[in-house]
């Protein structure tokens, strides 16, 4: 029986967790959790994760969420071909990566998702957040750049952790308009790492839940669905100006937190 990845396609850590998978072939089937964003107790999605965050991964009897386990799991229970490297300086390096990618980078992309598909914001309060969100993404991107180098991939000769990691954070900022210049080490990198079949499957996931996003987004201003303000996401919306949108959507009751009393 293939594994079950409860997953949504927009999640930059369901996209990593898939390209690992895909990287070491192996089967599994996804699935779109049918009270994704509601916050809900019940039902086996929340019992594999009282958080009811994606992703979760179901292989037989183990159940494992948080993005970062599943790649630890994935990376025990299937070492070959390895996406970590042997060396620990450079592992550390590939977790340091996927560490900020995680945290800061995913929240400013989130951000711009709050004003640019839900339009929490908008006006000049909409503005400023895209404006800090271009901002922080730029300097991201040079950390990466740097990190990146004259390399073709972050772990130095073979694609790793780090570039499932990157990888849907920057192509998420490609999907804004707020990819790297074109020409930088960053953007061929983002080039030559979506032809991977890994990720390109993962991308065109990507792209097709995208398309789809305006016919949606309505729920998550009604409260039909709640958007989970957490850690780095409301952090960032905070320091950028955005406190507004949090108080509006407590007002409103269609933003929630996470478990315990995520509701």
């Amino acid at each position: 029986m293939a594994m079950l990845l409860y997953e949504h396609p927009l999640s930059s850590y369901a996209q990593k967790v898939k390209i690992a998978l895909r990287e070491k072939g192996v089967a599994f089937d996804l699935e779109l959790p049918e009270s994704f964003g509601t916050g809900r107790a019940d039902g086996p999605f929340a019992a594999a994760n009282p958080r009811a965050e994606v992703p979760v991964l179901i292989d037989g009897q183990t159940r494992i969420f948080e993005s970062t386990v599943i790649m630890e799991y994935i990376e025990e229970r299937w070492p070959d071909p390895p996406l970590l490297p042997r060396e620990p300086g450079a592992r550390a390096a590939a977790r340091i990566t996927e560490d900020v990618c995680d945290t800061q980078y995913e929240a400013v992309n989130w951000g711009f998702g709050e004003v640019l598909w839900f339009r929490r914001a908008t006006g000049p309060l909409g503005e400023t957040l895209r404006a800090e969100a271009a901002r922080h993404t730029t300097v991201l991107q040079d950390w990466l750049g740097a990190r990146l180098g004259d390399a073709d991939w972050f772990g130095g000769a073979a694609f790793g952790w780090a570039d499932a990691a990157a990888a849907p954070l920057v192509n998420r900022s490609v999907h804004y308009g707020l990819g790297p210049p074109p020409g930088s080490p960053l953007a061929r990198w983002h080039q030559r790492v979506r032809e991977r079949p890994s990720v390109a499957a993962t991308f065109a996931e990507f792209e097709a839940a995208a398309a789809r996003m305006a016919a949606v987004a309505d729920l998550y201003t009604t409260g039909g669905r709640r958007r989970e303000y957490r850690d780095h996401r409301l952090e960032w919306m905070v320091k950028s100006g955005g406190i507004e949108v949090v108080l509006a959507g407590l007002r409103d009751g269609n933003i929630r937190f996470p478990w315990p009393d995520a509701s």
